[in-house]
């Protein structure tokens, strides 16, 4: 069993569905995209914040990720990552956040020549912010999203060396870009997960169909989840309220099953 389950929620959509979120009691995973956070009114984050507490909810935080790297060769876009990060953890604060979850921002046809660079600058990055993530009383959790295979998030993961920053396995971007087996994956970064992104597709586009929609074996998936990282969270991406209602049906034999 997960400790807990959540589903994407966009910032920028939640008035529309705030009351379908409190009234089916869904923990939340908060996306704060950049135009949201150029956006935001604090006060209204606390707001929300004071709701999910009243209904006794919990939540966690996808980062902004389009254009940032934290490992980046370049000082300048490093820098501006910085600035994204430190708002992002803000929220985190405010909300209660149990992980926020951010794109590592490795890609082998971009940084395959020089990886050694970019592994040094995100340990360096994320190195500098593990008091002030103990500090909130969160967990930051790096997402597969191009990897092909796990050396690299468990080179940075090694190099940070701390269990406030793990995981977040993304099942529909490793079955894009997945050139290993599943118990590969498990058996290098299992014991890192913090927090899971349950979403199907076909392996050719990141279509984020509900759970069973696609080809990914989710038996295998999350049985690999109970056996390496059993307190970990389960986040069903889905991008529309009615693939999220199909999700949450297909998850029951999941959570049910040993």
């Amino acid at each position: 069993m997960p400790s807990l389950l959540c589903a994407h929620v966009p910032w920028l959509r939640l008035a529309e569905h705030r009351s379908f979120i409190l009234e089916e009691r869904i923990n939340p995973e908060v996306y704060l995209s950049a135009d949201a956070l150029d956006a935001m009114h604090w006060s209204a984050m606390s707001d929300f914040a004071a709701e999910l507490a009243a209904n006794q909810l919990s939540c966690t935080i996808h980062a902004p990720f389009m254009d940032l790297n934290p490992g980046s060769v370049d000082v300048a876009v490093r820098k501006v990552t910085a600035q994204r990060v430190e708002q992002t953890l803000r929220a985190a604060e405010l909300l209660g956040a149990r992980s926020v979850v951010f794109h590592p921002g490795y890609s082998r046809l971009t940084y395959g020549s020089v990886q050694d660079a970019w592994i040094n600058s995100s340990i360096e990055f994320w190195s500098g912010y593990l008091q002030l993530v103990r500090n909130i009383g969160c967990r930051v959790a790096l997402e597969n999203i191009f990897e092909e295979e796990p050396s690299t998030l468990r080179r940075v993961l090694d190099g940070i060396s701390d269990p406030v920053v793990g995981h977040c396995f993304d099942s529909g971007h490793f079955n894009m870009f997945g050139r290993v087996s599943l118990e590969n994956w498990f058996a290098e970064l299992g014991s890192f997960v913090i927090e899971a992104h349950l979403h199907d597709n076909h392996g050719h586009a990141d279509e984020h169909l509900p759970v069973g929609d696609g080809q990914i074996d989710f038996g295998q998936v999350t049985g690999l989840l109970k056996r390496y990282a059993p307190q970990a969270v389960w986040t069903l991406e889905a991008h529309s309220r009615e693939r999220l209602v199909r999700s949450l049906r297909a998850i029951q034999q999941y959570l049910e099953g040993e």
